[in-house]
């Protein structure tokens, strides 16, 4: 007798009976999203501990933790994420782990770093708010401890690429963990956009702007704009219009692997800004491509990966409006 199916309900859907399931089961896989997995991890021997340069708060828990993974024989610096001799060091392989110390801003910036040449994180939150972040400012040493005697495993997210041209001529391109935003800048006027799907008209815009975000980006702008919560090991472009106007006005995941290309139809004083960093001036017809890039942001972590929930439930009941740390 053959085991009953797990998707009833989309069985009789595709037999031509009833509606198409609100949801249906997928059998859980080893690897669903093709990134390297690793049961043991390496543990790391020489470990970079940065500080965001506006953040000197940091520093002496910094301090704190070089002193003591130097105390258990591990090689360990300290030192800010614009020292320009520790950013040459990790580039160049210097260094098994950075450890970030302070909120989700920090790790960020550390991701950009990173993430090309494959260098794992470790956040530490000196903060309130931190959705990228695990271990709080008091747990830095258990997590050391756990880091050393390999309890901990390998989290891969997802980065996205974009390249803004004017006239098929590149003008630039820079990577984001979180998302890629084209808005109406500094004009109180909507920004009047089209976005392709690779190659293929989606839809056109009248709106405040429109995002394009990692699954990691799904907890910040894109959540503010009433965007989904994605899974953070998913490799999905997130699009989320900002305040549109008589335009499509919902969210759009897009299939792994797609890309989105973003015109600027008309909007003066448009701007590009790329993971919340200074804003880049558009001309009406610049397009910006986004797409996904090859290499994840590698993340430590400690436990299950329900950490992720967890961290969400906690901080969706709550909405700290000063003192957030960078």
């Amino acid at each position: 007798m053959s085991s009953p199916s797990p998707n009833p309900s989309l069985d009789l859907w595709r037999a031509g009976v009833g509606f198409p399931p609100l949801y249906y089961y997928l059998p859980p896989l080893n690897n669903r999203y093709n990134y390297p997995m690793s049961d043991t991890p390496a543990i790391p021997k020489r470990i970079a501990i940065a500080t965001h340069p506006s953040m000197p708060e940091a520093v002496p828990a910094a301090t704190a933790i070089a002193e003591y993974l130097q105390s258990r024989r591990v090689t360990a610096v300290h030192g800010l994420l614009d020292d320009a001799s520790l950013r040459k060091r990790l580039k160049k392989g210097d260094f098994d782990l950075l450890i970030a110390v302070g909120g989700d801003g920090t790790v960020l910036r550390s991701a950009h770093l990173c993430a090309p040449v494959g260098i794992p994180i470790l956040g530490v939150n000196l903060g309130r708010l931190g959705f990228l972040i695990q271990i709080g400012r008091d747990e830095w040493q258990v997590a050391c401890d756990n880091l050393l005697n390999g309890g901990f495993w390998i989290e891969h997210r997802m980065m996205i690429r974009a390249e803004h041209k004017r006239s098929a001529e590149s003008l630039g391109n820079w990577h984001a963990l979180n998302e890629v935003v084209v808005s109406r800048g500094a004009s109180v006027h909507p920004v009047h956009l089209s976005a392709s799907v690779d190659g293929m008209l989606l839809t056109n815009y009248v709106a405040d702007g429109l995002i394009a975000s990692t699954p990691t980006g799904s907890t910040a702008y894109a959540l503010a704009a009433g965007g989904p919560i994605l899974p953070p090991e998913l490799r999905n472009i997130l699009l989320v219009p900002i305040a549109p106007h008589l335009s499509v006005d919902r969210a759009v995941v897009l299939s792994e692997g797609a890309s989105v290309s973003i015109t600027l139809l008309d909007g003066s004083q448009a701007v590009l800004s790329v993971d919340g960093q200074v804003p880049i001036g558009l001309a009406d017809n610049d397009q910006v491509e986004v797409r996904a890039v090859d290499y994840a942001a590698r993340f430590v972590r400690f436990g299950d990966p329900g950490y992720f929930y967890r961290n969400l439930t906690a901080h969706m009941n709550q909405n700290p409006a000063i003192g957030l740390p960078r």
